[in-house]
């Protein structure tokens, strides 16, 4: 398909690697303007394409031939490294690497990028299954001005807050301190359901009374824990479909490792991590708010 150049300066052919959760809606929103050349290593993920400008790809080198910019939202900082390294086999890419890994994993991509004569910047995201769907997701960026500057309209048709973070790897910071935050939050609001809960308040009730009060918090108006009290949020089916545990706990890891190498005490996001390791030997696959099933059952 002949490549053309729409008003931003990119051409109308993108890229996207890693059709997750995330990934798949954040897929759809740019096929809204452009033709989207895709690829996952799982095939599952071609059953949810409802645009016919995606095009699934066999393989990584397929979409660095047909798109110069290029998304990636995966899982850690290996496969992330293991695709970048698939992508500068071409020189003059542009990747813009969306998934949550550790900053200093941004400072090796940047170099690799400029060894191989290519173009990075780390954007990870924040907004859940539900931004990305919605394209409001929250994109932290670390990246020189200029180049911040030349991909945020790519971003805005993903994301609602566009926010520069810096220099590489300021994305990746700016994240890694949300999902710890995150994290030590999720618990906190799930302790305090379960409190209420096992002393005969509805969850419903009591998640109505903090979302208006000095608790209120995203995992209590938007993701509450309890299943029942939203309808469309992963707690309200079984805890699938959403954020799993094991990458929450993956996030803790780039925390606390960042954390020991700054010299910085984080002894929530610590016992966070202890949490989540536990929860994470049986359901690594399930939404990270089912702490708050672990701590309503029986005992």
């Amino acid at each position: 398909m002949r490549k053309f150049i729409s008003a931003f300066g990119f051409s109308n052919t993108i890229g996207f690697i890693g059709l997750g959760n995330m990934g798949i809606g954040m897929a759809h929103n740019l096929a809204k303007t452009r033709v989207v050349y895709a690829y996952d290593a799982s095939p599952a993920w071609q059953s949810k394409i409802e645009s016919s400008n995606i095009k699934p790809v066999s393989q990584i080198a397929d979409v660095a031939a047909n798109a110069d910019t290029i998304v990636t939202m995966l899982p850690n900082d290996k496969i992330v490294k293991s695709v970048a390294q698939e992508i500068f086999k071409k020189q003059k890419k542009t990747l813009i690497d969306s998934s949550t890994i550790s900053p200093y994993a941004s400072y090796e991509l940047a170099k690799m990028a400029q060894d191989t004569k290519n173009i990075y910047a780390d954007a990870p995201v924040s907004g859940g299954v539900g931004g990305a769907k919605l394209g409001t997701l929250t994109f932290m960026v670390g990246a020189e001005k200029e180049l911040y500057e030349k991909i945020s309209p790519i971003l805005k048709e993903m994301g609602k807050n566009i926010f520069h973070c810096g220099k590489i790897g300021g994305g990746q910071i700016a994240k890694m301190c949300n999902n710890m935050a995150l994290a030590i939050q999720m618990i906190s609001v799930a302790e305090a359901l379960a409190l209420g809960k096992n002393m005969g308040m509805d969850p419903a009730m009591l998640s109505s009374i903090m979302s208006v009060s000095s608790s209120r918090c995203w995992s209590v108006d938007t993701y509450n824990p309890a299943p029942g009290v939203m309808p469309n949020v992963p707690s309200s089916k079984d805890y699938d479909g959403g954020f799993m545990v094991e990458l929450m706990l993956k996030d803790l890891g780039i925390a606390i490792d960042a954390s020991k190498k700054s010299g910085t005490d984080t002894q929530l996001g610590q016992h966070a991590q202890q949490i989540y390791n536990k929860l994470n030997e049986h359901f690594g696959k399930k939404d990270f708010a089912i702490v708050y099933k672990e701590l309503t059952k029986s005992k």
